[in-house]
């Protein structure tokens, strides 16, 4: 069976995904990754919009500052990324965002199967009740449903808290790197999220997107 695992936040660039499916470290993390049993990129990738928007709140392990996450409930829509990726690949990437220990894959593989058939039919259902362990299926492309992770809250259940320069400057490259779009358009995107319009003036977003589409 085959899945769109979409993507909204740093997996957005196909090279940070890279680190989930291959594993090791990424220049700017502090987190290892074991990365996927099955170590093939995906075989496609495509642009996709989600109903609602983003919001960074937590801490990130590996970028320090606030995490991404999905609200289907905010106004708007949601730039993301769909990979084409077998069910063993998404139940990987799924562990590798719970953080939970490798030990406990063959047992979130069964969990995951019966979570994913329940969000396709519901739109939603839960894995645990950790970030990202929460499992949303916002429709599907080319017959294959697409599903993600975010947390159990939305916006307004959680203090949202601005993420880290290098975690937003990833997120501006797969944004460019998926959508296409201008440095205008992004900086413009990401200044009006939760947890970044409160602390980042729209000047400073600007000139760390232009910056981050500059770096190789």
């Amino acid at each position: 069976m085959q899945v769109w695992y979409v993507a909204y936040g740093s997996n957005m660039h196909a090279a940070r995904l890279g680190w989930y499916i291959g594993g090791g470290c990424p220049p700017g993390g502090m987190r290892t990754y074991p990365g996927c049993r099955d170590r093939r990129p995906p075989s496609r990738s495509v642009p996709v919009s989600l109903p609602g928007g983003i919001y960074f709140a937590g801490e990130s392990g590996a970028w320090t500052g606030g995490m991404a996450f999905y609200d289907p409930h905010l106004p708007g829509e949601a730039a993301a990324r769909g990979y084409l990726v077998t069910l063993e690949q998404f139940t990987d990437i799924a562990a590798q965002e719970m953080y939970r220990p490798a030990g406990e894959t063959d047992d979130l593989a069964r969990t995951t199967g019966v979570a994913i058939e329940a969000a396709i039919a519901d739109g939603r259902a839960t894995l645990g009740p950790g970030r990202y362990e929460t499992l949303v299926c916002p429709g599907s492309h080319s017959g294959v449903p697409m599903l993600t992770f975010t947390a159990p809250e939305g916006a307004s259940g959680v203090r949202c808290r601005p993420p880290a320069p290098t975690y937003l400057g990833m997120i501006a490259r797969g944004l460019r790197e998926s959508h296409g779009w201008p440095a205008e358009r992004i900086a413009g995107y990401l200044a009006v999220r939760p947890g970044v319009a409160d602390a980042w003036p729209p000047d400073a977003v600007a000139a760390l997107v232009t910056e981050a589409l500059v770096e190789r």
